[in-house]
C-alpha cells in the first residue's frame, strides 16, 4: 500500500493547502487503492484564486508577445521531457493504457506548440486611408481572467485545450480540473510555472458543482471554457452566460462510423474497434455506433471476432487494448445500459459484463460489448454510454446512413470508411456533423485547426484550438485614427453628418 498524496490548490505560483473540511479520495480504477486525496475549495479559496488572477492580469496583459511565446516554447520542451511521467499519472488515476496516455500527452503538446505561434496568431488588421487621411485598424486584446472546467477523461489534453492559448493571448486563468484524476493536471501546471508563467497567471482550484457555480457567477471572470457531459455543460453555459460571460461548452456525443462495402476491410474494422473501445470508450469522440452499408453487413462476424480478441487489463500492461472504467459508479452505469439494451430487444453479439482480470478482481473492468439490431428508440442509442459498447446498425444505402445520422441530435464527430472519393465527398457535404473523418476513425483535428463539434454537442459560437481559440480568448478593439499636420492647418468647419471627411 502506498501513502495517498495530498493534492493542493495552486494559487499565486505555489501550492496552496486547503482549509476545507470536504475531501474526496482519488482511486486507482484497476485496484480501488486510494492514491490521492483532493480538497473541495471553500468560497474564500475560490475568491483568493480569482483575486490573484485579477491582480496578475494588470501586468501580464502588457507582457510582450515574444515573452509569452518564449514561455510556451519552454513549456512544450518540458512536457516533451516529462511525457512518460505525465502518462503514468494519467494511467494511475484514470485507468487508460500507458500507450493511450502517452498519446493523450502528445495531443495536448500539439496545442502548446500551436500557442508558440502567438506572435503571428494575435495580429490585428489595418486599412490605410480608409477615408481621406483616416486609418482603421483592429487590435486583439486579452479579456481579463478566464476560467476552465475540465472532464476526467483527458486530464492533460483538456487543460491544454484551455490555458496555454488563454494565457498566451494575455489573459490570466483559473482552472478547475476533474476531482476524479487531478494529479497529472497538477504536474502539468507545475511544469508551466517551471517554464516561466508568473505567479497568479495560472491558478488551480479543486471541487465539485458548487465550485463550478462559483466560477460561473464570479464577476471578475470574463470567459469560461467547459468540456464535459451535456447535462453539466448545458447548466454551465446557461449560468455563466446569464452572468455576462463569454462561454464555450463542448459536451457529449453519439458518434457514428459509416462502413461502406468498398472500404478496405481490415483497416476499417481495426480503426472502428480502436475508436469504439480505446480508453474503455470513455471519449467524447468515441465511435459508439457503426453503420454498415449494404454488403458491409457481412463483416459483422469478423467485427465480433476481432472485438472478442481484444485484451482487457490494467493500464500499466502495455499489451492491453483497454483498461478499466474510471470508478465503480461508471461501471454500474454502463452495466445498467447493457442490461437495458438486452431488455429492449437489441441482439447482444458480445457480452462484456462479466469481465474479470486475474489479479485485479476489484477493478472496474467491462469487456468489449457489441449489439446488433439497434434502433433509435433504445437507451443504448439515445444515451451516451461512455463505456466499451458498440452499437451496430445496418442500412441499404449511403443516403440511408446519412439520413439516420442526421436525425441524431448530437454533432461532435463522424467518420466514413470507403475507397470511393465520390462517396467520401458526398458524405462530408451532406452530413450535419461538425467534424468528419474520411478513413480516419476519430476526427479530432490537429491543434492549429479548431475543434468544431456542432448541434447538441456544443454551445457557443467558438471552439477550442486553432483560430477560434484566439477569437474566444481576445476581444476586438477597432480604432479609427486621423492625424492633422499641425495646429494651424485649415479646417473644413463643423461636420454634422455621419460622413467621414
Amino acid at each position: 500500500m502506498t501513502t495517498p498524496t495530498t493534492i493542493h490548490h495552486f494559487i499565486a505560483g505555489k501550492p496552496y493547502p486547503s482549509k476545507t473540511s470536504q475531501w474526496r479520495d482519488v482511486t486507482n480504477p484497476a485496484t480501488q487503492e486510494v492514491v490521492a486525496r483532493v480538497p473541495f475549495a471553500t468560497r474564500e479559496e475560490v475568491e483568493l484564486a480569482v483575486a490573484n488572477a485579477q491582480e496578475a492580469f494588470q501586468t501580464w496583459r502588457s507582457t510582450s508577445l515574444s515573452a509569452r511565446m518564449r514561455i510556451m516554447l519552454k513549456l512544450q520542451q518540458l512536457i516533451r521531457e516529462h511525457q512518460a511521467e505525465l502518462a503514468q499519472l494519467i494511467t494511475r488515476e484514470h485507468g487508460k493504457t500507458l500507450p493511450d496516455a502517452e498519446g493523450e500527452v502528445g495531443r495536448g503538446l500539439e496545442v502548446v506548440e500551436h500557442a508558440c505561434s502567438i506572435t503571428t496568431l494575435q495580429l490585428g488588421e489595418i486599412a490605410e486611408n480608409a477615408a481621406t487621411g483616416v486609418d482603421v485598424y483592429n487590435l486583439l486584446q486579452p479579456l481579463g481572467v478566464g476560467a476552465g472546467i475540465t472532464a476526467f477523461n483527458f486530464p492533460v489534453m483538456l487543460p491544454c485545450f484551455m490555458f496555454p492559448m488563454a494565457i498566451a493571448c494575455g489573459n490570466t486563468f483559473v482552472l478547475k480540473p476533474s476531482e476524479q484524476d487531478p494529479s497529472s493536471t497538477m504536474r502539468l501546471v507545475e511544469l508551466a510555472h517551471e517554464a516561466g508563467v508568473p505567479p497568479g497567471v495560472l491558478n488551480v482550484i479543486h471541487g465539485g458543482p458548487e465550485v463550478a457555480d462559483m466560477l460561473c457567477d464570479h464577476p471578475d471572470i470574463k470567459a469560461l471554457s467547459f468540456i464535459g457531459s451535456t447535462h453539466v455543460g448545458t447548466h454551465i453555459y446557461r449560468r455563466a452566460s446569464e452572468a455576462g460571460k463569454r462561454v464555450q461548452s463542448m459536451m457529449g456525443a453519439k458518434n457514428h462510423c459509416v462502413v461502406m462495402p468498398d472500404a478496405p476491410k481490415e483497416h476499417a474494422l481495426n480503426n472502428l474497434l480502436g475508436s469504439a473501445f480505446g480508453a474503455a470508450g470513455q471519449r467524447c469522440m468515441a465511435n459508439s455506433v457503426a453503420v454498415f452499408v449494404g454488403a458491409a453487413r457481412d463483416w459483422l462476424p469478423d467485427l465480433v471476432a476481432k472485438s472478442q480478441a481484444m485484451k482487457v487489463g490494467p493500464g500499466t500492461d502495455r499489451s492491453a487494448d483497454l483498461g478499466p472504467l474510471v470508478n465503480p459508479r461508471a461501471k454500474e452505469r454502463v452495466l445498467g445500459l447493457i442490461d437495458s439494451g438486452v431488455a429492449q430487444g437489441a441482439k447482444l453479439l458480445l457480452d462484456g459484463r462479466n469481465c474479470v482480470v486475474p489479479g485485479y478482481e476489484k477493478g472496474n473492468f467491462v469487456g468489449p460489448t457489441v449489439f446488433a439490431d439497434v434502433t433509435e428508440a433504445m437507451d443504448i442509442y439515445s444515451q451516451e454510454i461512455f463505456g466499451p459498447v458498440l452499437n451496430v446498425v445496418c442500412v441499404d444505402t449511403l443516403e440511408d446512413a446519412i439520413a439516420f445520422i442526421n436525425r441524431n441530435p448530437n454533432g461532435n464527430g463522424t467518420s466514413i470508411f470507403t475507397s470511393s472519393g465520390w462517396a467520401a465527398r458526398k458524405y462530408q457535404h451532406d452530413i450535419n456533423v461538425g467534424q468528419v473523418g474520411i478513413n480516419v476513425p476519430i476526427p479530432v483535428p490537429v491543434a492549429y485547426f479548431s475543434f468544431t463539434g456542432s448541434r447538441g454537442s456544443k454551445l457557443g459560437d467558438l471552439g477550442p484550438n486553432g483560430k477560434q481559440a484566439v477569437q474566444f480568448w481576445t476581444q476586438t478593439k477597432t480604432v479609427t485614427a486621423r492625424w492633422y499636420e499641425d495646429h494651424g492647418s485649415a479646417s473644413d468647419g463643423v461636420n454634422t453628418t455621419i460622413t467621414m471627411k
